[in-house]
């Protein structure tokens, strides 16, 4: 594992990291995270998003596969092996176990234009809004009818508190009344040590099986998910037909993808 660099004397005292869970056997695109956006693999363009945030203190990515951890080494990002998990949270929560910081930030290696903005507000959240939970998690309103329709984008909804009622991948909440707004949970997730370690002591429950959304663990068990609403028109690559939709994003608007931010900044703005 190559070092997470060092903090420079005088600096803040609080340590955040980001880990990026990387695995190769993704059901629906195998060996996704070395797939090419550009000329660099998909891991690379979200390690990039991570160094542009103001807030960390490093990032790495955690593995079990070795090709993905050559290609890091090769790449020259930080990488640490690990084993086999469940999940991209049981993933970092192994990280957090070897790696020391106050909190630990899950930036799924699916999301190459994740706002570097919108990492600094986990980061943010983390450090003075936990309010009692455990995680905070990043989510966006959905304005594609096509997305919210997709099951491969995962929606989020949300109380009057900030707090993640129910996470699913089916269109929620259901449009009997009134039209809703639909929230798209993104792969931005933040924990203390302790929300972590809590994480690995909690059994996977009937919804966080069925669904295949991991936040589900804490919201079954009664846990509070502190939702952060952020502002993002990225696309997260769960196929090779979304790897093929980055393609044309990142033609099109090259760096400036990188450019959206948390939502409570643009309105400030």
């Amino acid at each position: 594992m190559a070092a997470i660099t060092a903090q420079p004397t005088g600096a803040r005292t609080r340590r955040h990291i980001a880990v990026i869970p990387c695995r190769w056997g993704a059901s629906r695109f195998p060996g996704k995270p070395l797939a090419l956006l550009g000329d660099k693999p998909l891991l690379w363009h979200v390690h990039q998003r991570c160094l542009e945030a103001e807030r960390l203190d490093g990032a790495i990515v955690a593995t079990d596969d070795e090709r993905i951890e050559a290609t890091c080494g090769h790449l020259g990002i930080d990488c640490i092996r690990t084993g086999e998990h469940l999940t991209g949270t049981d993933r970092v929560a192994e990280v957090a176990q070897r790696l020391p910081a106050d909190a630990y930030i899950n930036v799924q290696g699916d999301e190459p234009f994740i706002s570097p903005t919108a990492i600094d507000g986990i980061s943010e959240a983390l450090e003075h809004d936990l309010r009692g939970a455990l995680a905070v998690n990043a989510y966006a309103e959905l304005h594609d009818p096509g997305s919210v329709l997709d099951h491969n984008v995962v929606k989020v909804v949300v109380s009057a508190r900030s707090e993640a009622l129910m996470f699913s991948r089916q269109p929620i909440p259901y449009p009997k009344g009134d039209r809703p707004k639909y929230l798209r949970q993104l792969g931005l997730y933040g924990f203390t040590g302790p929300g972590l370690q809590q994480f690995l002591q909690l059994q996977q429950g009937p919804l966080e099986r069925a669904e295949g959304v991991e936040m589900l663990r804490f919201v079954e068990h009664g846990h509070v998910v502190h939702m952060v609403p952020v502002l993002d028109d990225g696309v997260a690559v769960d196929t090779r037909e979304d790897l093929a939709r980055a393609e044309r994003l990142l033609s099109r608007h090259g760096k400036a993808v990188s450019s959206r931010g948390t939502a409570e900044s643009a309105a400030a703005g």
